[in-house]
């Protein structure tokens, strides 16, 4: 663990309990008067605490000072991803919020199936068990379009992802892009693609909507 959160990191006296203060005392074993990291994954700053007082179910810890810490990738992705199995979504998270994605809009297509519902409180609380783990100091930003066209018309300079695009190159800086779902785009949803630039992977296997996400941010964040 790279750091604790905690939403009131910075303040000068915090009070931890429930899963944090299991994990600080019963998984990592720290006791009194030892020094950690806080972190609000709302801006860049370490914050250091002195655990003061432990008791049975909870700890007081004192602020002792903050340092600027920037954790995150140079190169910046904003990923568009057409709504699919949110079980699928939970499990790539973490390795997308590992690879430094910024932000993901959540977008219901035409082959979206209509029951798929985002629980973005879930999916916080996997991108801050994930952030603990790699140290990503900002939180993932999280937003749903109910219509593709609310997407495209939000972000008009999001470019494509789909069959027969151009090659997309590693480090090549596209942001945003759109990830279709299961199944790829209808040719209705095509027709508002003709004057967005459209990119495909060099492979004549067909990938799965979440290895397609992920391959855009290897290719992106770390090519």
């Amino acid at each position: 663990m790279q750091f604790l959160y905690h939403p009131d990191a910075g303040l000068p006296d915090i009070t931890i309990e429930g899963e944090a203060y299991r994990y600080i005392f019963k998984v990592r074993r720290h006791r009194e008067g030892e020094r950690i990291a806080l972190r609000n994954l709302l801006n860049d700053y370490l914050h250091f605490y002195r655990i003061d007082r432990v008791r049975r179910r909870e700890a007081e810890l004192i602020f002792l000072g903050k340092e600027e810490r920037i954790v995150m990738p140079e190169k910046r992705l904003h990923l568009g991803w057409c709504v699919i199995d949110p079980r699928s979504v939970e499990k790539t998270l973490p390795t997308l919020n590992e690879l430094g994605v910024e932000k993901i809009s959540f977008v219901r297509c035409d082959r979206s199936q209509k029951n798929f519902e985002p629980d973005f409180d879930r999916m916080r609380r996997i991108l801050i068990n994930s952030s603990q783990q790699c140290g990503r100091s900002r939180m993932m930003e999280l937003e749903i379009f109910e219509t593709l066209d609310g997407y495209l018309n939000t972000y008009v300079e999001s470019a494509i992802l789909d069959f027969g695009g151009r090659p997309l190159l590693c480090g090549e800086e596209v942001s945003p892009i759109l990830v279709g779902c299961e199944g790829g785009f209808t040719d209705e949803e095509r027709k508002k693609f003709a004057k967005r630039p459209i990119f495909g992977f060099e492979t004549p296997l067909v990938l799965r909507s979440e290895s397609a996400a992920v391959c855009v941010a290897s290719s992106v964040l770390t090519g």
